[in-house]
């Protein structure tokens, strides 16, 4: 085989890599094995990040490593929470709890599908990111679950109605991709980032839990505020 064409094989390895995952997240869900199929979903996550890395690292980007890593995240950022979030709670509340488990699942591919298809700036995401809304499914399991908060297993079936719609809506998020780094704020960077990456070493579960819920109000918050400034600059 040519080694330029066997070069193609190693992203799309990763995200072949990504679907087993996510369908390994599925089968522990089914065993109500909770904490596991959580990590699991990390775990895609961080391959989700690393493919299109390879990817261009290799110089081997093509439509179908695009078409393929988009469908990796419906298994893994869409089936196999919404399959999680039902084994966990949704099985608990009857018709309510299938159907809050099924727009996750929905309203998830419908978010993947306008991200194919979407022309705005790389620098943001129309609608809050799959993989972020998967992070915060995993991250409020294992919280409930580590701290012994099952009680509020209901606010959390709720609140994924919330997540579900902010998946599907206009609200801006930032995206970090080509974030621009000067060297007047390279100590600052360096300095929040040995921060963060302490947070994390002291307080994993939640410093994640921290970060996504801060990452979610950004985005509703910084949209109401654009829509009042808005209405004050017309009046």
């Amino acid at each position: 085989m040519n080694s330029n064409k066997a070069m193609y094989i190693l992203p799309n390895l990763v995200t072949a890599s990504s679907i087993f995952v996510g369908f390994l997240s599925i089968l522990y869900s089914t065993k109500q094995d909770f904490e596991i199929a959580s990590y699991l979903i990390i775990v895609a996550m961080i391959l989700d990040g690393l493919d299109g890395r390879v990817a261009r690292l290799t110089n081997t980007q093509s439509k179908f490593g695009l078409e393929f890593d988009s469908l990796a995240d419906t298994v893994s950022f869409c089936v196999a929470p919404a399959v999680l979030i039902y084994f966990f709670v949704g099985n608990e509340f009857g018709r309510l709890g299938i159907l809050l488990s099924s727009l996750y699942l929905i309203f998830g591919t419908i978010r993947l599908a306008k991200f194919n298809i979407s022309v705005v700036d790389s620098s943001i995401f129309l609608g809050l990111p799959t993989p972020l809304s998967a992070l915060y499914v995993v991250s409020i399991i294992l919280f409930l679950t580590d701290y012994d908060l099952l009680e509020y297993k209901e606010f959390f079936l709720y609140s994924i109605g919330v997540i579900s719609v902010l998946m599907i809506s206009n609200i801006r998020y930032p995206s970090f991709k080509k974030a621009g780094l000067d060297r007047a704020d390279f100590i600052k960077v360096l300095i929040l980032l040995i921060s963060v990456l302490s947070l994390l070493y002291i307080y994993p579960l939640e410093s994640i839990l921290l970060f996504i819920s801060c990452y979610i109000s950004y985005g509703i918050v910084k949209s109401f505020y654009n829509i009042i400034t808005r209405k004050i600059l017309r009046k």
